[in-house]
């Protein structure tokens, strides 16, 4: 199973090209829902506003050599979710980050590359597919159940869904069904269309409900912690003030929350 191509085998009953078609609408409907949210929440047009107010007020200009190093910063701190405070929530978002990335990317090669008759996959791309999907929801379920804030602090059931859990409950769905899938199909189960059906279902709600989900905002933070680092360096960052009576709950130097 795990050495298996699962979009090889089914190119035996569905055409590659139509798999292919199905996986560039799915990159289209992520572009085209996040250029829309953009547009309808006017992030782009706030995002630019500030830049412009923030460079008129800097105290100080910084080189193009200082903005590489900070644009590498930021990078390194994505890499490793530094923006997470509690490791339990860095480790999980590391987990489901990862693999989804080896999750899509290995989808995106197999699809294209290997889905065709006679094309040999590669042993590794299918088993870094199924590694990468377990890891999307071992991560995404220690979330969901484990760290929630309204979980695990305001004491709300987990099975409790709310429209900003789009994402998140999609991602799983998808991912969970993706295995199942690949298992049934494995096995020459007659339930492995039904699951197919599943999967596709599943997947198309990921993709295609990014205006109204929070899946546009992993394009939007790497942004957003750039134009941080800019603003410290230039001496321009506006800070809020601390609590009156919890003097010290982030920190003397009067530092903004960072997420946990």
């Amino acid at each position: 199973m795990f050495s298996e191509n699962p979009f090889a085998v089914l190119a035996a009953s569905v055409p590659a090209p139509l798999m292919q078609l199905y996986v560039a609408l799915m990159i289209a409907c992520v572009a085209a829902g996040t250029l829309f949210d953009m547009l309808h929440k006017r992030n782009a047009a706030y995002f630019f506003e500030h830049w412009r107010k923030e460079k008129a007020r800097a105290q100080r200009e910084i080189g193009g050599g200082k903005k590489v190093l900070l644009a590498f910063e930021t990078a390194a701190e994505a890499l490793v979710s530094g923006e997470f405070c509690s490791a339990r929530r860095r480790i999980a978002h590391l987990l489901a980050m990862y693999g989804f990335i080896a999750y899509a990317v290995t989808t995106f090669v197999m699809v294209f590359w290997y889905s065709g008759p006679g094309a040999a996959t590669p042993a590794i791309l299918p088993l870094l597919w199924h590694i990468g999907a377990a890891m999307i929801l071992i991560g995404g379920c220690w979330f969901w159940f484990f760290i929630r804030v309204d979980v695990a602090a305001e004491g709300h059931s987990p099975l409790r869904v709310v429209r900003a859990d789009l994402f998140i409950v999609a991602l799983l769905k998808s991912t969970a069904l993706a295995l199942i899938w690949s298992w049934l199909q494995w096995a020459e189960s007659p339930l492995a269309i039904w699951a197919l059906g599943l999967y596709l279902i599943a997947t198309t709600v990921l993709f295609g409900s990014v205006p109204w989900s929070k899946f546009s905002h992993m394009f939007y933070k790497p942004a957003a912690a750039f134009q941080r680092r800019l603003e410290d360096a230039r001496g321009t960052r506006m800070n809020l003030p601390l609590p009156a009576d919890k003097p010290e709950t982030f920190g003397s130097t009067r530092e903004l929350p960072r997420q946990y």
